[in-house]
């Protein structure tokens, strides 16, 4: 029987684009725009300068606070320029722009450790951090931080999640079916590191081959294979814990309050890579999708690659794009340049015909109810929205504005049209610049 939590939505997948397109390792970019600021918190600071040589995997960008990441090369080359480039949240960021020599003459900073268990269990954060590894499902919350948590906080169990419940991405999926060992190994090396007794890699339904290949993956160890219910947001990690094993975040409260750690597919297989490899993050599979595509596929991309570059790659597109997503269609984030480069966190990329990206008018809400029924956090996101417009920001955060995940799936069903989360993030904005008054 499948897995599930209370409330959700069920649009339609459109997985069947790229779900059966194996990864294609696409050449490396001539020129490569290194954000520094391409994970949650401070942004990297440049350790190299306009001249410099560089090569493959070299930390270009030194973590710049307890909240922030390293970021290396993803080519070898010359640092052509530091200068501020289209940012994936919109406006322009600081970025390394490199200009390839095509030889990826290797760095080699890093450590190789083949007999990864001879090492102590602090000793994996400490080469996730210098391996800039952040979390790929979207977060990019510094991996380094999230497998430290307070001494007081036991960690007791360890879930993997290979969900991907939004709608064209197929990143993960593949991940899974071709690289399931390397998976498996770093999710073992996230419990080590977190001397927790449970390890779940937690699959949505719709995906029989990856779940097959898994299990397959992880005979012989104590690791189950949790099959989850197609829903979205079945893979935010609140609505993962409650439905794997009952428990519930508290209001503010983080996963390890309950004893429990959840991290990407992809993370575990970059933090194996590190370890392992002594490779740093410089690439992530990508999947480039969406009905204005000629060739929807999974790539592996360098960091550094422009969206431009991953169209080409896709054989263009099929008429005119009506808009650019960046990640999946849900919450992913709306892009106006093809010359924003990939990121760590970059999952895919989803190219929207004119009608498809067409939004209705927005009408008087009807009092349905239908977003409460189907918010994943039990809000209520009309009485959310209706406090934000007119400016009532502290009833909106008596109403747990600040618990919303924005999984939008409160205006998906809504048939007056509300940005419902428009509102909300609005609210969140808001009251955080009361509190730092």
């Amino acid at each position: 029987m499948s897995i599930t939590f209370k409330g959700g939505i069920h649009p339609a997948e459109n997985k069947h684009f790229s779900e059966k397109k194996p990864i294609e390792k696409l050449p490396a970019p001539e020129i490569a725009y290194v954000l520094l600021s391409q994970h949650i918190g401070a942004p990297a600071k440049p350790i190299v300068k306009k001249g410099d040589e560089v090569k493959f995997g070299q930390k270009i960008g030194e973590s710049a606070g307890f909240i922030s990441a390293n970021i290396h090369s993803p080519v070898s080359g010359k640092v052509k320029s530091i200068e501020d480039i289209p940012h994936f949240l919109g406006g322009y960021s600081t970025a390394i722009i490199i200009e390839n020599d095509g030889l990826d003459t290797p760095a080699d900073e890093l450590e190789k450790h083949s007999d990864w268990k001879s090492l102590s269990p602090d000793q994996i954060p400490k080469i996730a951090a210098e391996a800039g590894i952040v979390g790929m499902g979207g977060a990019t919350f510094p991996t380094n931080v999230k497998l430290s948590p307070p001494k007081d906080k036991k960690v007791h169990t360890v879930i993997l999640n290979g969900a991907e419940c939004e709608p064209y991405l197929t990143a993960d999926h593949r991940l899974m079916l071709e690289h399931s060992d390397e998976i498996v190994e770093g999710a073992e090396m996230i419990r080590f590191a977190l001397g927790a007794d449970r390890l779940i890699i937690a699959i949505e339904e719709n995906k029989p081959d990856a779940i097959a290949t898994m299990r397959k993956s992880v005979e012989g160890k104590q690791i189950e294979v949790a099959v989850l219910k197609t829903k979205y947001p079945q893979g935010a990690e609140k609505q993962l814990i409650n439905a794997l094993t009952g428990l519930e975040v508290p209001s503010g409260g983080l996963p390890f309050d309950v004893g429990c750690y959840v991290q990407n597919v992809s993370t575990a297989k970059a933090l194996r890579d590190a370890v392992i490899d002594g490779k740093p993050l410089v690439e992530r599979v990508v999947t480039v999708s969406g009905l204005a595509v000629d060739e929807p596929k999974n790539v592996l991309a360098r960091i550094g690659t422009t969206l431009s570059e991953l169209l080409e790659s896709a054989n263009g597109a099929k008429g005119e794009i009506g808009k650019i997503v960046m990640g999946g269609p849900m919450m992913g984030l709306d892009q106006w340049t093809l010359e924003t480069p990939v990121t760590k966190g970059t999952s895919g990329v989803l190219f929207i015909p004119p009608k498809q990206a067409k939004v209705g008018e927005e009408t008087n809400c009807i009092l349905c109810a239908s977003c409460i029924d189907v918010c994943p956090m039990k809000l209520m996101p009309t009485s959310l929205a209706q406090n934000t417009k007119y400016e009532k920001f502290d009833m909106a955060k008596k109403l747990g504005v600040l618990d919303c995940i924005e999984c939008g799936s409160c205006v998906y069903v809504c048939p007056a049209n509300i940005n419902l989360l428009h509102y909300i993030r609005w609210a969140k904005v808001e009251i955080r610049k009361m509190s730092k008054k």
